[in-house]
């Protein structure tokens, strides 16, 4: 299931993207970048430009922000032809982030944010307003951050600068290339689940370059496969890719049939989560020590004024204080709803206690899922799948039988 169809209700605030016959050609080049490429990219889903090395996917997504112009062809932005304005005009419609975010290391986190809008000319009400808005989007306390600079940030923290900048003047299509492939896995999943969250709120067009395909299966409503050149391999579904794979380049590609790239498809919010003691910060800790103990927890959910967890408390801590205490909420690993049962057992793995905090909308807190419960599905799928293959094989042995 798409991000698109799990909120109908929401706006979509993207435009669809167009592709005609576009060919890149490099002088002394036998064989073109990009030959003949023609999709079409649907207002409001993400996108993901996958293939190996040297395939064309960066060419491609360039080309769409006029970074490379094309040598022939048509480019389509909500209809009309990109190239009837200037490129200075068409990248301020166009958010585009890179790997490591690419911050100006002299100016501070707001005033990064704020490059495009004071551009076009916002007052600085609007572009105050609208950076405090983005940054706790992204997942960083304003007050905090915003007067920060990019030396002060983990890599992390520097890639989130770097998607509210590329929000910050509301564009319809955002480009982004390999944006998560310079931090370590644990933070990769993270900006990852905070991208589908923001997603989820926003629907934007998100076109995507990455090389790794199960990045791919992840973020991307529709995964487009290339080849040299190029050329489509395939552009469907994850689902439809996983399930079907077009040639044996494609299946080669993202290794088909597999158990575990299946599981890549199954999603937190498709499994029962637990609901363990919670307490907002500031409560007494007696009511709430009592109702853990009552509960057989070992440790409460602390959650701020507007369901944020921020705190996961063994209750031996929480005994020490009279109150509920917080903490800064980027220390508190959390996974969110649309994030995959692989990321959920990797945090789980390096998790102290074992399972895992799920959030939604804005951060909000959901639940807590547990090893038993993922393992679980795991083992149900895998049944339900060799059930589903005796059956297929029967109805072969029944269809040979009675051509006999």
């Amino acid at each position: 299931m798409t991000q698109t169809e799990q909120a109908p209700d929401r706006q979509i605030s993207g435009a669809e993207l167009r592709l005609e016959n576009v060919v890149k050609r490099y002088p002394g080049q036998k064989v073109a970048a990009v030959d003949s490429l023609s999709l079409t990219i649907p207002a409001g889903e993400i996108v993901a430009f996958v293939g190996p090395s040297g395939c064309g996917k960066t060419t491609s997504l360039k080309m769409l922000n006029r970074l490379i112009e094309p040598t022939s062809g048509t480019i389509l932005l909500d209809g009309k032809d990109i190239s009837q304005e200037s490129a200075t005009s068409l990248r301020r419609k166009i958010g585009y982030v890179i790997q490591g975010g690419s911050l100006f290391p002299h100016l501070t986190v707001a005033a990064n944010v704020a490059v495009v809008p004071k551009m076009l000319g916002w007052d600085k009400k609007r572009i105050t307003e609208r950076t405090d808005e983005l940054l706790d989007l992204v997942g960083l306390d304003p007050d905090r951050y915003r007067d920060r600079y990019p030396r002060e940030l983990s890599g992390g923290q520097q890639q989130r600068v770097g998607v509210a900048r590329g929000l910050a003047a509301d564009p319809p299509v955002i480009l982004m290339d390999e944006p998560f492939g310079a931090v370590d896995p644990i933070t990769r999943q993270r900006l990852q689940d905070e991208l589908i969250s923001i997603q989820r709120e926003l629907r934007k067009t998100i076109v995507c370059v990455t090389h790794d395909i199960d990045e791919a299966i992840k973020l991307g409503d529709r995964i487009l496969i290339l080849q040299e050149g190029a050329r489509i391999a395939q552009y469907d579904t994850p689902d439809a890719i996983l399930a079907a794979p077009a040639n044996d380049f494609v299946a080669d590609f993202v290794g088909a049939g597999s158990t575990l790239k299946q599981l890549s498809l199954a999603r937190v919010r498709s499994l029962d989560l637990r609901h363990p003691t919670t307490a907002r910060v500031g409560d007494d800790t007696g009511p709430a020590v009592r109702q853990a103990e009552e509960a057989g927890d070992d440790a409460i959910v602390v959650i701020d004024s507007r369901d944020r967890p921020v705190a996961w408390p063994w209750l031996r801590q929480v005994r020490h204080h009279d109150t509920v205490q917080s903490s800064p909420r980027e220390n508190l690993v959390t996974l969110d709803e649309a994030a995959t049962l692989n990321d959920a057992l990797d945090t789980m793995l390096t998790a102290a206690h074992s399972k895992v905090i799920v959030t939604g909308d804005r951060d909000k807190y959901l639940g807590v899922l547990d090893f038993e419960t993922v393992t679980e599905h795991m083992r149900k799928t895998e049944r339900e799948a060799v059930e589903h293959q005796h059956e297929l094989e029967e109805q072969e042995q029944e269809a040979v039988s009675a051509d006999g």
